[in-house]
């Protein structure tokens, strides 16, 4: 059985600015033409965050701004990055961070800082009617590089690091930096949320349906589910992809599968929202996805955050494909896991060239050898 690491686990309508077309291209001052379209706990809450708010809710639009943290990601990373995409195709980092601040306890004590509990990356492919998503394991051995720390100085590379180390030791731009020296995908954007954000959001949601093919019980995340349909409120949300010891092997593998199927289930919920139906309950979802998440300061604003979420409203569940990126058990450390190098180029590879990712990538991975227990809907 794998190690488990410690740490795992307003409504007055006011005139706002026409919302832009969004693309990278415009943001950045690209010379391209202008990219449309670009998934959640979230990094599956960090989709979900985005399809919510991108409604069309344009009121309260100041104090909406106000809500969101953006962080200069290029101005941290320089230009020693990947180059840009050129066919329309886009990247996003989706991050679910493991912060308690502000959960008194709730989630497990004795744990400092916050890492990258979970990482995604999203690409949408040109036609911007197409996603894959590959799950980056937490537990990862990587070469993770210098980063720059936000009071100054530097954090020394590594060799051999746990991937969600990058988070603790320089924040989200070093996470992403240490994602694209891995895959050599530059990543146009990230999105994060936290353990309290995204429990918040889907309560806003008024839950999320799945289906659980068998029962799941995990005194660590708190999750006790009988075998079928439920409709999860933000506690068991959470509880749910928080999971990995009533799952797989009991290493973040399982819970990567929960996640995943979490993330379907999610944004079925958020399409099925009519944000003309309450304008009221709108301005509420809409001020709860904007406290949710952090980006990268090309997107922390109302507006390009709601251009974004309506280009994702476009990719359905069904044209959504989702892996794990290869890997193997790692003999010296059962709790930790390295890439597959040929398998894992392969995968970033077809993103790269924005074509779909071979199913034969990912089959001498341990990360494909399960079946999830959990399927979205009800």
């Amino acid at each position: 059985m794998p190690h488990q690491s410690g740490n795992e686990y307003p409504a007055h309508q006011v005139a706002g600015p026409a919302v832009p077309d969004y693309g990278p291209a415009r943001v950045r001052g690209s010379r391209r033409k202008p990219r449309k379209k670009a998934l959640r706990y979230t990094a599956w809450a960090a989709l979900g965050t985005v399809l919510v708010a991108g409604g069309g809710v344009a009121y309260a639009w100041q104090h909406l701004n106000g809500n969101i943290q953006g962080t200069d990601v290029n101005a941290a990373l320089g230009h020693d990055r990947p180059a840009e995409q050129a066919d329309g195709s886009m990247n996003i980092l989706l991050l679910g961070s493991d912060s308690r601040a502000g959960t008194h306890g709730q989630y497990g004590e004795g744990v400092s800082g916050a890492r990258a509990d979970t990482a995604m990356v999203l690409h949408v492919d040109k036609t911007h009617k197409k996603a894959s998503v590959v799950s980056i394991p937490r537990d990862t051995m990587v070469e993770r590089p210098q980063c720059a720390q936000s009071h100054g100085g530097s954090a020394s590379g590594a060799q051999q690091a746990m991937f969600n180390s990058s988070y603790q030791v320089g924040g989200p731009a070093c996470t992403v930096k240490t994602v694209e020296k891995m895959s050599g995908l530059r990543m146009d954007h990230y999105l994060e949320v936290d353990f309290k954000g995204f429990q918040k959001l889907i309560d806003e949601l008024g839950g999320v349906d799945i289906t659980t093919h068998k029962a799941i019980k995990d005194h660590n995340s708190g999750l006790a589910l009988t075998a079928g349909k439920h409709t999860l409120k933000g506690k068991q949300a959470l509880a749910l992809v928080r999971t990995r010891h009533g799952v797989g092997d009991g290493s973040d593998l399982g819970r990567i599968q929960l996640q995943q199927a979490f993330i379907k289930a999610l944004i079925h919920r958020a399409n099925a929202v009519d944000p003309l139906s309450s304008p009221a309950k709108s301005y509420d979802l809409a001020d709860t996805a904007t406290k949710t998440i952090s980006a990268d300061s090309d997107l922390a604003s109302a507006d390009k955050l709601i251009g974004l979420a309506k280009e994702l409203k476009g990719i359905s569940p069904d044209r959504t494909d989702m892996v794990t990126m290869p890997v193997t058990y790692d003999t010296q450390d059962s709790g930790r896991v390295l890439p597959l190098d040929k398998a894992s180029h392969q995968v970033w590879s077809a993103l790269r060239h924005d074509r779909p990712i071979p199913k034969d990538a990912t089959r001498q991975s341990v990360g494909d050898r399960t079946e999830s227990p959990v399927s979205a809907g009800s």
